[in-house]
């Protein structure tokens, strides 16, 4: 499962359930024990209870939002993504950004990292003023 093939396929699962705004599916796509800096820099998210808090704050700030792969690069065990974000914060202010992904995929076919490049502060600032 940690082929290329099955990187690719989780990859798909992943961003797929973020443009669903699913948050289950998408927890259940990480190891229990899961990290993901998302931004890098910012405090680590840790384990699937720390994963959902995160997706579920982020996805509460928002009226819709999604993510869209540009360009998938997978190998055995990981994958690097270069994506477009789009989404209309619950101010109905919209916002557009770009980032990199970088997973580590385990054995068993689950995310065990994420680290996520990208400057979240200008988006925070645009979804959070008042309209």
């Amino acid at each position: 499962m940690t082929g290329e093939d099955g990187v690719a396929a989780v990859v798909a699962r992943f961003y797929a359930a973020v443009r669903s705004n699913d948050v289950d599916v998408w927890v259940a796509l990480f190891a229990v024990d899961a990290t993901a800096a998302d931004p890098v820099g910012a405090p680590v998210h840790r384990g699937q209870e720390g994963l959902r808090a995160f997706l579920s704050g982020v996805l509460q700030q928002f009226e819709t939002f999604g993510l869209t792969q540009n360009a998938v690069y997978c190998v055995s065990g990981g994958a690097a993504v270069k994506w477009t974000g789009l989404g209309r914060g619950r101010n109905g202010r919209s916002v557009e950004f770009e980032g990199i992904d970088v997973f580590e995929v385990d054995a068993h076919g689950l995310i065990k990292s994420l680290s996520a490049y990208w400057d979240a502060a200008p988006d925070l600032e645009v979804i959070s003023a008042r309209s």
